[in-house]
């Protein structure tokens, strides 16, 4: 295995994290679908076509991650490694960490225990709802900040930076289990509070969802070799590390970006 130093490259490309001959992981920027989505109809651009187009040659999606989120996004560069990370995922033997900022206070760990409703695409499916799921996540506090600024009812608002390992894969799942503790993830429209959104993103220049695929580990389903797979956070995210004086708990590999190659 060879790292060498990320070379910048055009806006229009992906952040390639890692490739070998099997698999290929993007660091996926916020906003972008990872496929065509009838709910999405006037979005143009996906990454599953942005990466084939980038190295010549088709690619499979393996998992997917919300529109909003950004982070480790991995493909197979054929039908079969496609399938055998499939695998890994639905069988939980990836493990996944996401950093997300969150409003409030949190405890120092937690686990989440809660089943959860099938998200369906309204727009589409009509049918009878289906009964919950189980899902857990685990989540250890990183770092706590507390801006002078009255958002709510108190003179003074509070946040906390998380790391989160989701062992299930149920969909919008760590945005679901946040708000279920009353700790929305700030950026969230669909499960957050609003008047931190619009503060994070008027007043805080960070108009995004603050939720970020960081890294994934498993073992390669081909050479048997541990695999890590890092993802640094984009500008907006860093600029906020940097402003609530985050930026000391983050390891480099989430900061400075490498690409690794077989």
């Amino acid at each position: 295995m060879q790292e060498t130093d990320h070379i910048s490259t055009p806006a229009e490309q992906l952040e390639i994290l890692y490739q070998d001959e099997d698999l290929i992981a993007i660091n996926k920027p916020n906003g972008l679908l990872v496929h065509r989505s009838p709910i999405d109809r006037h979005e143009t651009r996906f990454a599953i076509q942005l990466l084939r187009d980038q190295i010549g040659q088709y690619v499979y999606p393996a998992h997917r991650l919300d529109k909003p989120t950004s982070g480790v996004l991995l493909f197979g560069l054929n039908p079969q490694a496609a399938k055998e990370l499939g695998e890994l995922f639905s069988s939980h033997h990836i493990v996944k960490t996401y950093l997300a900022v969150v409003r409030g206070y949190c405890p120092t760990d937690g686990h989440i225990d809660h089943d959860l409703p099938e998200v369906r695409d309204s727009r589409i499916t009509k049918s009878k709802p289906a009964a919950p799921q189980a899902a857990i996540t685990d989540f250890q506090l990183l770092a706590q900040h507390q801006l002078k600024a009255e958002i709510e009812t108190y003179p003074q608002s509070r946040y906390s930076l998380l790391a989160l390992q989701p062992q299930t894969g149920r969909r919008h799942q760590l945005r679901r289990h946040l708000k279920h503790i009353s700790h929305p993830i700030i950026g969230d429209a669909k499960y957050g509070r609003g008047r931190h959104n619009r503060y994070f993103a008027e007043q805080l220049q960070c108009p995004r969802l603050l939720l970020h695929a960081t890294q994934q580990r498993f073992l390669h389903p081909k050479t048997k070799k541990n695999i890590t797979i890092n993802a640094p956070i984009d500008p907006c995210f860093s600029s906020l590390m940097t402003r609530f004086n985050w930026q000391h708990v983050l390891p480099d590999e989430w900061q400075h970006q490498k690409v690794t190659k077989l």
